[in-house]
């Protein structure tokens, strides 16, 4: 994963726990970069090991870290670091999650090694869709339902998620449905 996640997590920490807390993670996960640079590559396992970490640490479970993580990404990182992409992707939520399987493809523009995930929707109505997540990331559900009640903040509207089919139960890919 880029340098940017892993300071994204860095920011929220440091937002609800303080420097120190960030801190105790860091050595508790076993990792010792100093500071991660947003458009440099790192291991997705210092990821994985900073939540883990986390959750030790605050004795919340990973995936409400994740969760949290995502709705933090959407209301804090993307806004700021992104605000141009975010404001080309709709003016509500709807739409916005119609035009989201876009959003990583102008994303690889600024950061060409990136493997972001795929996204795409079905099952299209008034009030909901199926949003399809494929990735080779395991585990990132929570993160992905955090993302969407982000957006759902982020456009005023208020979304629920269930995650319907999911790879951890042998699916090929996670689908969720997203109600407002």
């Amino acid at each position: 994963m880029y340098g940017m996640v892993n300071k994204a997590i860095e920011e929220m920490v440091c937002k609800h726990h303080g420097k120190p807390a960030w801190e105790q993670i860091k050595e508790r996960a076993g990792v010792d970069v100093p500071m991660f640079v947003s458009n440099e590559g790192y291991e997705d396992a210092i990821t994985y090991q900073l939540v883990t970490a986390a959750s030790e640490l605050t004795g919340a479970p990973a995936s409400q870290i994740l969760e949290a993580f995502g709705e933090h990404w959407i209301l804090h990182t993307a806004r700021e670091g992104y605000g141009d992409l975010m404001d080309a992707g709709g003016d509500n939520l709807p739409q916005f999650l119609k035009n989201l399987p876009n959003f990583h493809t102008r994303v690889i523009m600024m950061f060409p090694n990136l493997q972001p995930p795929q996204f795409e929707v079905s099952e299209v109505k008034d009030h909901s869709l199926h949003l399809h997540y494929r990735t080779h990331r395991p585990g990132l559900e929570s993160f992905v339902v955090g993302l969407l009640k982000g957006l759902g903040k982020l456009f005023q509207t208020p979304v629920q998620t269930r995650l319907i089919e999911s790879r951890s139960a042998g699916a090929d890919h996670d689908v969720f449905l997203v109600e407002w």
